[in-house]
């Protein structure tokens, strides 16, 4: 396409983008020279993207009309009709050219594997991916290792090993990595992994969930022992009542939201390839279930924009997965896999997930209440449309380009060629869905109206959807003062000014039951090829038998696994509406914790740090619970230095006296630079900030071990000598970026201060994209 052509097209044809999906796509999506500087428009950058996926065509037809579906593409995504997954997005047309968002990767029985899956999961973690793994084929703890005469330290173990490497290594990435951790309920080491999570500290950079067999739920249903194996031996390893386990899984969940379940029997079952290997596990956020060293890309089509004289417009539907599922194919031939294997195994299934985003906005808009008989109706007759003409889009591809090398060992082998091994996966669509404006995946509307603290000004201001907005000015009964009521209540529901018709339409998340959720979920399932993301909701007040309901009927309903969450089941709220009386029990924990009384007297230890500032003291005193106070005195340094220096020692002293955990202190602290770092025998002083976090070291060191501490602060105190920036940066080796220092949970965005919300083990921010895997 020439430069005019080009120009045209993008000029005729602009996205209209609101002011998160214009800042979203500006932190994370769009072009940047070396200093940060925007160098492209979301316009350029959907065409870049265009561009670059329609040039597969010329693999199959050297003669390809490369111009006129460069011009498809782009439509399909300006438009926001159709988005790809985020690295497509990102990294197409550009030197990284890594386009999936999905992997899952092998661990064998053997140090040899375990350290080549570490070393390949970093490389997918640098290029943007997020990667599964089944813990399920490593020999339980106090096992025998022959090879050393010793025995093994068991699954858990090697997870905290591949947790802490992404912690190393996800500063390296686009993306931020995330993990998927399972392991099959009849291993040996079950219990222990059920409860691995149980403080919110733990495995932060991996969701974790239990594959579930058959042979279990039937024991579970039969009040009977169910056998565990070692898979070292394949032999009978003991036994467990189901019953137990299965209280324990929910105790769990019920707790903190994992682990999750996950039906791999029935994900087998499903599988289209079973001649070329079992699936073992998923991707991060559970939709995608993928055999060892496979990696599938996806996309998602924008229900709201597919609505015609009140219904649904099902012929423009038809045109848009055509064109997705075009798209989603020639990813598979543009990718730039991180690992060899990788490439291959993908293109011998090309599978692909299509799926949707904004259902719950195809719902407001035909005036359907979520959760009711219709909207499931209507939810089943609209995947139903998709996976059908989806997989007919796929056999026309194969008719020009051919079936996907394994089709013949394939469970389509005796039927009509089809290029893809899947077409449908419905993923929650966290920053895409903000590009797009569009409710996330098939989740419900999380609020009508939110409070939005103004940074400026330090007042709030009201967030309304814009649909509801619509439809109460269009009704008369719009007011401040009726958004204040809703925020704080967070629904229409009791809410007298408001139409009964217009709340039967107008459902959030917390109007939903959890059964609900899981019927939306079997709906969906029903025809998905791969998986559906969901998270099913329950308030504050939900029992463990609440939990346990939805664990058996999402197994009787068809779904292929489930993840539950209980409103702030998390050390610290993770949903927040607005300040009200009946929040829950984490967050009111949280805004009535007080600092403990400093005593009279106290004693501690002064440690010598030298930094590019002269010589720090740092002071740490104690009460009878611990650490209770830290002071700073700067030898040589005045005015604006020592007095921030007196602000971090007062807001430390704050924090230890109201139960902060040390170590949280030293993550914020530890690794901070100022311009005149300073290199002592011990490491490199960064700033004075960094002084205090390894004082603060120092000290737990002498608490741990007081006969080894003295020289240990020797050799530490004398300083070689001050270098340059640059190389204390690269000597420096720990995070400044709050997002690293994430523990458990948080209600507000490290980024940008505005409230996350949680959905299938993850975080995410409606405002700038920020997102996290718990």
């Amino acid at each position: 396409m020439t430069k005019n052509t080009k120009e045209e097209l993008i000029s005729k044809n602009s996205a209209k983008l609101e002011k998160n999906s214009l800042t979203v796509l500006q932190k994370r999506y769009l072009r940047k020279d070396e200093k940060g500087n925007i160098l492209e428009k979301p316009e350029e950058l959907f065409y870049r993207v265009a561009e670059n996926i329609a040039q597969a065509d010329k693999i199959y037809d050297k003669d390809a009309d490369v111009e006129s579906l460069t011009k498809e593409f782009y439509l399909a995504m300006s438009s926001l009709d159709f988005l790809p997954n985020s690295p497509t997005l990102m990294n197409a047309g550009r030197q990284l050219q890594q386009l999936s968002a999905c992997f899952v990767l092998p661990i064998e029985d053997s140090m040899d594997s375990i350290f080549e899956t570490l070393k390949n999961t970093a490389l997918i973690h640098k290029s943007g991916g997020g990667t599964g793994f089944s813990f399920s084929r490593l020999r339980p703890k106090m096992d025998s290792v022959q090879t050393t005469s010793g025995v093994s330290s068991g699954p858990v173990s090697f997870m905290q090993v591949f947790n802490a490497a992404t912690e190393a290594i996800k500063q390296g990435g686009t993306r931020r990595g995330a993990n998927m951790g399972m392991l099959r309920v009849d291993h040996p080491d079950i219990l222990d992994f059920i409860t691995c999570k149980d403080k919110n500290d733990s495995l932060n950079n991996f969701n974790i969930s239990v594959a579930v067999t058959k042979e279990f739920m039937d024991a579970l249903e039969d009040d009977e022992e169910y056998n565990l194996y070692n898979p070292r031996t394949k032999e009978i390893a003991g036994k467990l009542k189901a019953k137990d386990v299965f209280t324990k899984i929910v105790d769990a969940a019920w707790k903190n939201g994992e682990p999750g379940i996950v039906f791999i029997d029935r994900m087998n079952d499903a599988n289209p390839t079973p001649k070329a290997g079992l699936i073992e596990s998923t991707n991060p956020c559970g939709e995608q279930p993928l055999l060892p060293y496979e990696s599938c890309n996806l996309g998602s089509i924008n229900l709201g924009h597919f609505i015609k004289n009140n219904d649904v417009n099902w012929e423009k539907l038809e045109n848009i997965i055509k064109t997705a599922v075009h798209f989603l194919d020639n990813v598979i031939d543009m990718n730039n896999y991180p690992v060899q294997k990788i490439g291959e195994t993908t293109r011998s299934n090309r599978k692909i997930g299509l799926g949707i985003m904004g259902w719950a906005d195809m719902l407001l808009y035909l005036g359907i209440p979520y959760g009711s008989h219709d909207s499931l109706m209507l939810a089943e007759k609209v995947m139903g449309f998709i996976q059908t003409k989806s997989h007919e889009a796929s056999e026309e591809l194969a008719l020009k380009r051919g079936a996907f090398p394994n089709f013949k060992q394939s469970v389509y082998g005796k039927g009509n060629p089809i290029r893809n091994a899947t077409t449908t996966t419905i993923a929650p669509t966290g920053t895409i869905g903000i590009i797009a404006s569009a409710s996330g995946g098939i989740e419900p509307i999380f609020a009508l109206v939110y409070k939005r603290a103004q940074c400026l000004d330090n007042e709030e201001m009201y967030e309304v959807n814009p649909y509801f907005e619509k439809i109460a000015k269009e009704n008369g009964f719009y007011s401040d003062e009726l958004m204040d009521a809703i925020a704080e209540k967070g629904s229409v529901h009791g809410i007298k000014e408001i139409p009964e018709k217009i709340k039967k339409v107008f459902v959030t998340a917390q109007d939903i039951t959890p059964e609900d959720h899981i019927r939306m979920q079997a709906a969906f399932q029903k025809f998905t090829d791969n998986a559906v993301s969901k998270t099913v909701n329950f308030p504050n007040a939900a029992t463990k038998e609440d939990v346990k309901k939805v664990y058996i009927l999402s197994y009787k309903m068809g779904c292929k696994g489930v993840t539950v969450y209980r409103d702030g089941s998390r050390d610290v709220q993770v949903l927040n509406l607005a300040n009200k009386k009946e929040g829950t029990a984490a967050a009111e924990t949280v805004q009535e914790k007080k600092p403990r009384t400093r005593p009279k007297k106290t004693a501690g230890f002064t440690f010598l740090m030298h930094t590019g500032c002269g010589k720090m003291y740092v002071t740490i005193n104690e009460d009878d619970r611990g650490a209770c106070e830290l002071f700073t005195q700067l030898g040589k340094s005045g005015g604006c230095t020592s007095s921030q220096s007196e602000a971090i020692a007062r807001l430390i002293s704050l924090s230890l006296r109201s139960g902060i955990d040390q170590q949280e202190i030293i993550n914020q602290l530890k690794g901070i630079r100022c311009p005149s770092p300073t290199l002592a025998e011990g490491g490199a002083i960064l700033s004075c900030a960094d002084a205090v976090a390894k004082a603060l070291e120092a000290y737990a060191k002498e608490k741990a071990a007081p006969a080894l501490f003295a020289q240990e602060v020797v050799s530490r105190s004398e300083p070689y000598a001050e270098i340059p920036q640059e190389a204390a940066a690269a000597s420096g080796g720990y995070s400044t970026d709050p997002r690293n220092n994430l523990s458990g949970s948080c209600p507000q965005c490290p980024e940008c201060g505005e409230m996350l919300t949680f959905a299938e083990g993850c975080v995410v921010c409606r405002d700038c994209g920020y997102s996290k895997c718990w």
